[in-house]
């Protein structure tokens, strides 16, 4: 899972999900990528499930790129917790993406198999994303 080797502080506000990705929004190093489309948290595992089937996916061949990383901790109270008491515990990490963002890049293969590999690691996010190609010019 990804996380960070250590932060500054343990908790962080939830913070809004409001507006467009500035940044990371074309294509910076693969032939094809993967976009979204809604702002989401995406956590540790569900990155984790879609680099995993990208990777089987390709096989051997091909490089992929993780564009996002989980940096904002997520904090849960235990359950049957009276109200009160501070705020909870760090439970899990989560990247903030906003619409417009590329997650994930790869080349290497061929179109039509890199088109597959892209859906199918979208299946495993919770978010509707888009297919980018690099158009070469």
């Amino acid at each position: 899972m990804l996380m960070p080797k250590r932060v500054k502080y343990r908790k962080m506000h939830r913070g809004r999900m409001k507006g467009k990705a500035k940044g990371g929004v074309s294509l910076a190093f693969g032939k094809y990528g993967l976009q979204a489309l809604e702002p989401v948290w995406i956590n540790s595992n569900q990155i984790e499930a879609a680099r995993i089937a990208l990777a089987r996916s390709i096989k051997k061949g091909g490089k992929v790129w993780i564009r996002i990383f989980p940096d904002k901790p997520v904090t849960k109270k235990p359950a049957e917790t009276r109200m009160g008491k501070g705020k909870g515990d760090p439970q899990f990490w989560v990247a903030v993406v906003k619409p417009g963002r590329v997650m994930f890049e790869m080349e290497g293969i061929p179109e039509t198999e890199a088109k597959k590999a892209l859906r199918l690691a979208s299946n495993k996010l919770p978010i509707h994303t888009k297919i980018l190609v690099r158009a070469d010019i």
